[in-house]
């Protein structure tokens, strides 16, 4: 009798589960389990809601595994130990999971494939958090887009139903490990807290949202996005079912779809772009890196309105309006010359979607710096974005309250001086 290991990562979801179904079909008792990464949890504050959120979501999983006889192992540790571990315990023949692209998750991937070889335990990936993966998705010439425009029309144009078809994990759920462990560790034993400070989205989205995506997405004011991004970082939904949904509402909604995919194969080709501009000569500018001015930009007390508005909604609820994401990285890096890491950075720390492909990405192209990126000399003004995208001061009064009145601040920078010195800085900065 073949035994397995089914190791949720990015996946929490048992349904349509690429991994959890390769698994259950090839094997007869398969055991799942999950792991609170140590070394991840003990950088994070003990308020952090991602992993409240995380720890409730594997509370839902272990009572569906049990309803239907099994359970899941969950452990606080090391997977580079743990997961060896339990593949001896249970005297497993395979270990599966769904594949990983960041630069940390391979690298950890790798260490546990070569452990386990030595016990001749095969580690076996499955793609499931992205619809085209690696290089499924390359030029003629087999290289990487590195420009999204011709990368999102062959992955149109490659797409088929097969790549949208749903793993049907239900068929083979008798094949689950019948056994039962220990109860669930709880939070505080983690050193975290069981209180939730941010709601939380839901896992489904009115219709009519993705409907009117594409007319409605850049009003802040407006609840005119999905917010599914949370559930898509942590595998709560599938992205297949989401594909699916977006090519029957709404083709824009779709594209953005496909920029998560073109991110993820950007930092898979090219992993040294979490800490280096993809474009190198961008390493090469010389930042201000104020640190009052960092504080002022962190705290919403810049005398922007729209920058104050983007920065308190994330700091209060760990979401950011995409519209208004753009305009407080641009602001960060092109009027106050601050180092789009320290951002970057920032924003890993705040978001409760926060995934490394997608935030790396969007920080070098506010910076300019990135692949496919606007041009350098493209400088957003916050008061016209204001003056498109809120006109009538609703998301700016919803989050700067004392905004028109004399207790705002004065602007931190002037905006024309802002711009001929960030124009200037970062022209020196490219000269051949």
């Amino acid at each position: 009798m073949s035994t397995a290991l089914f190791w949720h990562r990015r996946d929490l979801r048992i349904q349509d589960n690429a991994g959890l179904y390769k698994a259950l079909k090839n094997n007869q008792a398969v055991v799942p389990v999950f792991i609170f990464d140590h070394q991840i949890l003990e950088a994070l504050p003990p308020n952090d809601q991602r992993v409240l959120f995380i720890h409730r979501e594997i509370e839902k999983i272990k009572e569906e595994y049990r309803s239907f006889g099994s359970d899941i192992e969950v452990l606080y540790g090391d997977p580079k130990i743990e997961i060896p571990k339990l593949a001896k315990k249970y005297g497993v023949k395979n270990v599966y999971a769904n594949r990983d692209y960041e630069p940390r998750a391979l690298a950890r991937d790798q260490y546990i494939y070569d452990a386990l070889k030595k016990d001749d335990i095969d580690f076996i990936g499955a793609k499931d958090q992205v619809i085209f993966e690696k290089s499924e998705v390359s030029k003629d010439d087999g290289k990487p887009y590195t420009i999204y425009t011709p990368y999102a029309r062959k992955w149109k144009a490659q797409l088929t139903t097969y790549h949208l078809k749903a793993y049907p994990t239900e068929k083979y759920l008798q094949n689950l490990h019948k056994f039962q462990t220990r109860a669930l560790i709880s939070l505080q034993e983690m050193g975290f807290q069981d209180i939730e400070t941010h709601a939380i989205p839901e896992k489904t989205t009115p219709t009519e949202v993705i409907q009117k995506y594409h007319l409605q997405r850049d009003l802040p004011a407006v609840s005119g996005t999905s917010r599914l991004s949370l559930h898509l970082r942590f595998g709560t939904i599938s992205i297949r079912a989401l594909a699916i949904q977006a090519m029957q509402l709404n083709e824009k909604y779709l594209n953005e779809l496909i920029w998560r995919d073109f991110y993820q194969t950007i930092l898979f080709h090219f992993p040294a772009t979490t800490d280096h501009a993809f474009k190198p000569q961008y390493d090469r500018i010389v930042w201000e890196n104020n640190e009052a001015d960092f504080a002022a930009w962190c705290a919403g007390k810049t005398g922007y309105p729209l920058v104050d508005a983007g920065m308190r909604e994330l700091n209060a609820t760990g979401f950011m309006h995409n519209r208004v994401r753009m305009v407080v990285a641009s602001f960060l890096t092109k009027h106050l010359l601050i180092d789009w890491r320290w951002g970057e950075r920032y924003f890993a720390e705040k978001l409760l979607d926060f995934e490394l492909a997608s935030n790396v990405g969007g920080w070098q192209w506010a910076a300019g710096c990135g692949c496919d990126a606007a041009p350098y000399f493209r400088v957003f003004n916050p008061e016209a974005q204001q003056k498109k995208f809120d006109p009538k001061f609703e998301y700016i009064k919803k989050w700067v309250p004392e905004f028109g009145t004399p207790a705002y601040i004065y602007p931190i920078v002037d905006h024309k001086m802002a711009r001929e010195r960030v124009l200037d800085r970062f022209k020196k900065a490219l000269q051949p």
